[in-house]
């Protein structure tokens, strides 16, 4: 067999070609902050927005346009305390623009991150004792209260992002005591202490007001522990698990997937936005390279991506095949 058979133009390209990608297949991520009138580019992430409620209505069909059917929400409050009463207050930001967006388009799946970073002074995913050890007791109890709140708002489903151990099982049985059994989890399985998560920073004013996350994000170093991880969050009642970042970790996700039948998410995240979107800018490399970036990740086994080029996507669906 000569495999140039099946290369010699679009049509038989597009017969054999093993991989498709989908407006189904990625996420968007929003960004809420306080105050009035705001649609602000954030300004490590061009092309991405800081928008205050009164905003949130338009952008939700102007994305509805661009074919994105599904949303992933980050509060940025301005004021945020260390108790993290910000994140699950039934008045909070995330809180308003679940119901926001489902006024404006009740079909928008809408999934809410669940952390505390936004929302406490300190910038941490978690309560410390005074020896520094992570209380996790509080931990969980905050997160689940911070998950319960998302769905009384509206939520079609939650995504702890924190890396607390046994998080989701405590968020499972929380919602499914109070009648939200049909909430699905998609957990931030393997989350690791990367610094491609840079521009995020700014996008979600959620840097550590001291020291770092290496004490529960994983160390990039590790590939059978990002697996244990996932193994632990299956077996707790993850509906989902996701990899992040995406794509210096396509073997994490390409493991992950042969490790379970569950849906594999990935989450290309704003380092890996903004090389891509700074050297195409720059001419540095061909626009397509937003599309293939998509596609590998998807070719490595992520059923879902979040994705801030998903508003470029359904264009490109049809230009780059």
């Amino acid at each position: 067999m000569l495999p140039t058979r099946l290369r010699k133009n679009t049509a038989i390209r597009n017969l054999v070609r093993e991989t498709q990608l989908s407006m189904n297949d990625v996420v968007y991520p929003l960004f809420i902050v306080d105050g009035e009138g705001i649609r602000l580019e954030i300004s490590s992430m061009k092309d991405q927005y800081h928008l205050s409620l009164d905003m949130l209505g338009a952008e939700t069909l102007a994305l509805k346009e661009l074919g994105i059917r599904y949303v992933i929400i980050f509060g940025v409050p301005d004021e945020k305390d260390r108790e993290a009463t910000p994140a699950f207050i039934e008045t909070g930001l995330v809180q308003e623009a679940i119901r926001v967006i489902k006024k404006t388009d009740p079909d928008m799946y809408v999934i809410t991150d669940v952390c505390l970073c936004e929302f406490k002074s300190d910038g941490h995913c978690c309560f410390f004792e005074e020896n520094g050890d992570i209380q996790r007791e509080k931990t969980l109890k905050t997160l689940s209260r911070t998950a319960l709140s998302h769905a009384q708002a509206g939520a079609d489903m939650v995504a702890p992002s924190d890396m607390m151990d046994g998080r989701i099982g405590h968020m499972r049985e929380t919602l499914d005591d109070e009648g939200y059994e049909a909430i699905p989890i998609m957990a931030y399985s393997a989350k690791f202490a990367s610094s491609f998560y840079g521009p995020f920073r700014d996008a979600a004013n959620s840097a550590p007001a001291f020291g770092d996350r290496k004490s529960y994000q994983m160390d990039p170093a590790n590939s059978r522990e990002a697996l244990k991880e996932m193994e632990m969050d299956i077996d707790e009642g993850a509906d989902i698990v996701m990899v992040k970042p995406a794509m210096p970790y396509l073997d994490i996700i390409a493991r992950g997937k042969e490790l379970s039948y569950l849906p594999m998410a990935a989450y290309q995240v704003s380092g890996e936005y903004a090389m891509i979107k700074n050297a195409v800018d720059a001419n540095l490399m061909d626009r397509r390279v937003i599309f293939e970036s998509l596609i590998c990740i998807k070719r490595a086994g992520a059923d879902i991506i979040i994705t801030y080029f998903a508003k470029e996507l359904q264009a490109m669906l049809k230009d780059y095949q």
